[in-house]
């Protein structure tokens, strides 16, 4: 870490120019002699990229930001915020610090944090950080975070990990047992040091695939942010749970859906025709798969087993978007052509063989307007397209 970056020239040079184009920046280069042109346009990035990522560290004067990748992997405040209100206790243990956005919110609830992170450059920046942001009670160190499980006589309450899904050609990877660290291989370990386990994974893992490579899980949270999944966390003791909870949660800009359920509920999917609603559940439930608890605690009905789309009577504060239905049209192109008079839609295919911009290209229907066009197949295989109004 540069320490030149803290001299109060380049902090004020940083506070006025991080929303100018870096590439303009980059053409003119560095106007500090003991601060590089990389080091300044690294800083810059950082900074423009935390203004709305990281707002608590973008409003610190004297933050120092890592190299883009490393702020592109690393936790959002809002689902860092989320991982910390799980957990309390007197001691944590971060075993893949990185950044330290995780390792700041776990201090907020936890009386002593450690924060491990094997890049040492990357922990001086953190521990900087933890200093600028008034974090006392976070000892950040340089290691390796299953060394330092290993070496110590100390237990803890919580141990949080955060797997690279990185293959050693910079590929991705989702099975646990093919990250760093291997978490499956390592469980006896991790479950002998702390009572409690949090293990965030890709999103693109599967739920069934991570439930067979773990043990003794409790908890399974799904967190998106505006409809987009960000992060699952795996919640693990050291006794085996008869019932696995799985909670979905999606922010929004002006509040946040929650819905739960559990992996040993045994309720039966119901099926119906489409009647005045429509509801199609968020994106976080649509990896949870819960599609039988969400239809059966809100009163609904799906219109097939392989459409994720529900219907019946108007549903207050549905966990995802909600539609008055309109019209209920065979799928016929000659008839279609002429019912979408304005020749602008919002499109939506639930179970149905055409893609968005087929039809896009077959019905010359531009994207946007009030209407919104459900493309799907209903009970008796029939290919429907529902008009529909968004509550």
């Amino acid at each position: 870490m540069n320490k030149d970056l803290l001299n109060k020239e380049v902090q004020d040079f940083l506070e006025s120019h991080f929303k100018e184009e870096t590439s303009k920046m980059a053409f003119q280069g560095s106007p500090f002699i003991e601060v590089s042109t990389r080091e300044l346009l690294e800083q810059l990035s950082g900074k423009k990229k935390a203004e709305k990522k990281l707002p608590t560290w973008f409003k610190h004067r004297g933050i120092i930001y890592p190299p883009n990748i490393n702020l592109e992997q690393t936790s959002s405040e809002i689902t860092a915020e989320y991982k910390a209100s799980l957990v309390s206790g007197k001691t944590l243990v971060d075993l893949t610090g990185g950044f330290g956005i995780d390792s700041y919110f776990f201090s907020k609830q936890v009386e002593k944090v450690y924060h491990l992170e094997l890049n040492v450059d990357l922990q001086e920046i953190a521990a900087h950080n933890f200093g600028i942001l008034g974090a006392k009670n976070v000892i950040s160190e340089a290691g390796d975070g299953m060394a330092f499980l290993k070496n110590t006589s100390e237990t803890f309450d919580w141990i949080y990990v955060d797997p690279s899904r990185r293959d050693d050609a910079g590929g991705r990877v989702f099975l646990l047992s093919d990250c760093l660290p291997n978490v499956p291989e390592t469980l006896d370990l991790l479950q002998e040091k702390a009572g409690n386990l949090m293990i965030k994974t890709s999103p693109l893992l599967d739920i069934q695939a991570g439930l067979r490579e773990l043990e003794n899980v409790r908890e399974i949270h799904i967190v998106a942010v505006d409809n987009d999944v960000k992060e699952l966390l795996w919640i693990l003791d050291c006794e085996t749970s008869a019932e696995i909870k799985i909670k979905t949660i999606n922010f929004q800009k002006q509040k946040k859906q929650v819905f739960e359920s559990s992996f040993s509920q045994q309720v039966e999917e119901e099926y119906g025709e489409p009647q005045e609603y429509l509801y199609e559940p968020n994106a976080a439930i649509m990896k949870s798969g819960s599609f039988a608890a969400l239809g059966e605690q809100y009163g609904l009905e799906k219109l097939h087993p392989n459409t994720q789309l529900f219907t019946g009577g108007f549903v207050e504060d549905f966990p995802g978007r909600s539609f008055r239905i309109e019209k209920i049209l065979p799928y016929r192109k000659k008839d279609l052509k002429k019912a979408f008079g304005s020749g602008k839609a919002n499109i939506t295919v639930r179970n149905f063989p055409e893609s968005v911009e087929n039809l896009r290209k077959i019905f010359k229907i531009k994207d946007g307007g009030a209407d919104y066009l459900f493309f799907t197949t209903l009970l008796s295989e029939e290919k429907v397209v529902l008009m529909c109004q968004k509550c």
